[in-house]
């Protein structure tokens, strides 16, 4: 993990980039408390003010949050989630769905063309565990539940790209189905999945558009 260079305007991008790696594959969680400030030194071999400049980048870029009293932690996994949370939290309700609704009718489109029988499998388990959630009664667990289908969708349309971005907006989509739903599962609250994924699975992409729209909808 340690990094040479000769310069700190030349090292600050390296410890920056070393910090993201470390997010991004997961050994630093979002929720996570990064090392102090000494041990990110003493493990990069640099000098506290390029650690400190490197970590000031990630917290303005919405990547990490200094606490007081506590500590540095993960709060997104890269820039651009920091960026989209940001924004959909100034964004009026009706915009945000629209750029749900764009995001998972065309990945509903394309799962339907290229899922592979290893989708189906997860797509059908997870669509189960969605109905036992609604079952149980505990609202959080359903919407955990119900987005992490949505996210089975789009890692089916096998487009890296469209996942990335679709990742940045998963925290957002989250709140936003909070919100919606409540604390509380009642029958006008429900929405069946199970025309979306029998479009999938019939390899039908109009069908499979129709049907991630159509609990979309913006009026």
């Amino acid at each position: 993990m340690t990094l040479r260079s000769t310069s700190r305007q030349t090292l600050v991008p390296q410890v920056i980039e070393q910090l993201r790696t470390q997010i991004a594959s997961g050994e630093w969680p979002v929720g996570s408390r990064i090392p102090t400030e000494p041990d990110l030194v003493a493990a990069l071999s640099v000098g506290r003010n390029t650690v400190r400049e490197a970590v000031r980048a990630l917290v303005h870029a919405g990547v990490l949050e200094c606490r007081q009293g506590s500590g540095t932690y993960v709060t997104a996994t890269h820039e651009l989630t920091g960026v989209v949370a940001r924004r959909l939290a100034a964004a009026e309700v009706a915009e945000a769905v629209e750029v749900r609704r764009a995001f998972e009718v065309e990945a509903a489109r394309l799962a339907a063309v290229r899922r592979t029988s290893a989708d189906l499998e997860r797509l059908d388990a997870l669509l189960a565990l969605r109905e036992q959630r609604w079952r149980s009664g505990d609202a959080a667990a359903f919407v955990a539940a119900d987005a992490d289908l949505h996210v089975a969708i789009v890692a089916a349309a096998h487009n890296a790209m469209l996942a990335e971005l679709y990742a940045s907006f998963g925290g957002a989509l989250r709140a936003s189905l909070s919100q919606q739903i409540g604390e509380t599962l009642t029958p006008d609250k429900y929405v069946t999945h199970d025309d979306l994924v029998e479009a999938i699975r019939a390899a039908d992409p109009d069908r499979a558009a129709r049907a991630a729209g159509a609990f979309l909808e913006v009026a």
